[in-house]
């Protein structure tokens, strides 16, 4: 499985949905968007910033991430931003490929 990491901001709305479930609400209601995706809920943490919460899970494929957040992007009380993690093996394969490419004016 693919590690992805979400981060996600509530709308006011949202917001007012997250007072009422509480945190342990919202882990669960992610925790079984995940599910129904094939994947799994590593970590939930709330932040301070320009992300309300970031969640680091297991999907089987990025077709999976893009439905998880679009599902949740789709309710109109939050919006994600979904990044691919790569672990420190994969990066060093990825580096051990040489892709070519010319930069611009060169």
């Amino acid at each position: 499985m693919a590690k992805y990491m979400i981060q996600a901001t509530y709308t006011a709305e949202g917001l007012q949905g997250l007072l009422k479930d509480k945190a342990s609400g919202r882990q669960e209601a992610v925790s079984q968007l995940f599910a129904s995706a094939g994947g799994k809920v590593e970590s939930i943490y709330y932040t301070l910033g320009d992300y309300d919460v970031i969640v680091i899970g297991d999907l089987p494929d990025t077709a999976s991430a893009l439905a998880i957040s679009a599902a949740a992007s789709a309710s109109g009380l939050v919006r994600t931003k979904t990044t691919p993690l790569l672990t420190v093996p994969e990066t060093d394969r990825a580096l051990r490929k040489r892709a070519k490419y010319r930069a611009p004016g060169r």
